[in-house]
Parts: structure tokens; C-alpha cells; sequence
């Protein structure tokens, strides 16, 4: 019997930081995930720095489904739209309730996971911009935290090792090792 295929729900808004989203989407489906890029605003979004970006749904259409991954992009003002959004905020709650894997990158473990109650006593990092937010900073000056079900990261310049993490935690580190020499990225050890 095949193994199942993995699962990841990228949640994308107006201001979402495009360069985090994409490495997400792109590293996770390098790595054979089933992503689906959902808006909580219109389906074409203006990224941070004007990139449009295309969901495959909105929202809404994601509340019945179950994931093995959430992964929230950062960017300003995208977090405060995807904190917003009731439906993600649901399916948010639900993964933690589940024990599968949350994770946050840039503003988004601040501004959507601490604001929604999800890293409570948890180790995480966030963006320099709102370190001073994070309820635990023990972690702040790791580029990549994982704590049990949890992975956050810092912001654009580690997008791509923050991705490479999620395919590790999703697929085992020998997957995670393949997608990262084959992008010529850090190779995990």
C-alpha cells in the first residue's frame, strides 16, 4: 500500500510577505506535499511588496478538511488579516486541539498563533520587529525553533531553511535532505 500523500494548508491575505508564502509552497510541493494556497481576502491577493498571488480557494472552502500542516506566511499587514479571519482561526485551533503541526513564520507567530492562544509556554522566534511581543523570547535568536508540534522562523532570509524544516517534520530528514541538495540549499545534517 502507497503511503498517503501529506497535506498543507498555506493561508495567504492582502500583505502576506510573498517571499515567505512561496518558499513554502514551493519547497513543501518539491517535496511531493498536497498544497492548498487558501485567501482569507479575494482569491488574487497584493502581497507585502506588490507581488499578486493566486489562491487555489478561499478559506471558507478549507473548514471541512484536514491537514498535516498549517503553515502562516508573515508579512504586514497580511498576519492581521489572516488573525482575523474567524475560518483560519478555527482550523488553527482545531490542529493544535489535534496535536498536528502549526507553523509560523516572520510576524505570523506573534500576530496569529500568541494572539489566537496557540504558543503558550512554547518555545518560538518571530520577526525582530515584533520580538518584543513574543511572550517567551528564550528562543528569539534561533533562525528555525521547533517545538514539539510547533515550527516558527524569523522572516525572509530564512524562509527557505524554515520550508526545508516543514518538509523535515512532514517527511523525515532524509526527504528534507534530498529537496535541500537538490535546490543547492544548507544541506540538513
Amino acid at each position: 500500500m502507497a503511503p498517503m500523500t501529506k497535506t498543507s494548508l498555506v493561508p495567504i491575505a492582502d500583505g502576506s510577505e510573498e517571499l515567505e508564502a512561496v518558499s513554502i509552497i514551493d519547497v513543501l510541493r518539491r517535496a511531493g506535499v498536497r498544497v492548498t494556497v487558501a485567501s482569507v481576502d479575494a482569491i488574487a491577493v497584493t502581497a507585502s511588496r506588490g507581488t499578486r498571488l493566486i489562491a487555489d480557494a478561499p478559506i471558507s472552502a478549507c473548514t471541512d478538511q484536514t491537514y498535516d500542516l498549517i503553515a502562516c506566511p508573515g508579512g504586514m499587514p497580511g498576519s492581521e488579516h489572516l488573525r482575523d479571519s474567524p475560518e483560519l482561526a478555527g482550523l488553527l485551533h482545531a490542529q493544535q486541539a489535534s496535536g498536528r503541526l502549526i507553523a509560523a513564520i516572520c510576524a505570523a507567530p506573534v500576530v496569529v498563533l500568541q494572539h489566537h492562544g496557540l504558543i503558550a509556554g512554547r518555545r518560538a522566534t518571530c520577526h525582530p520587529s515584533v520580538a518584543d511581543q513574543l511572550l517567551n523570547p528564550e528562543a528569539l535568536d534561533q533562525r528555525v525553533v521547533v517545538d514539539g508540534n510547533l515550527i516558527t522562523s524569523r522572516g525572509p532570509g530564512t524562509a527557505i531553511e524554515f520550508s526545508i524544516e516543514l518538509v523535515a517534520q512532514l517527511l523525515g530528514q532524509a526527504k528534507a535532505r534530498e529537496v535541500a541538495q537538490a535546490m543547492l540549499a544548507h544541506a540538513m545534517p
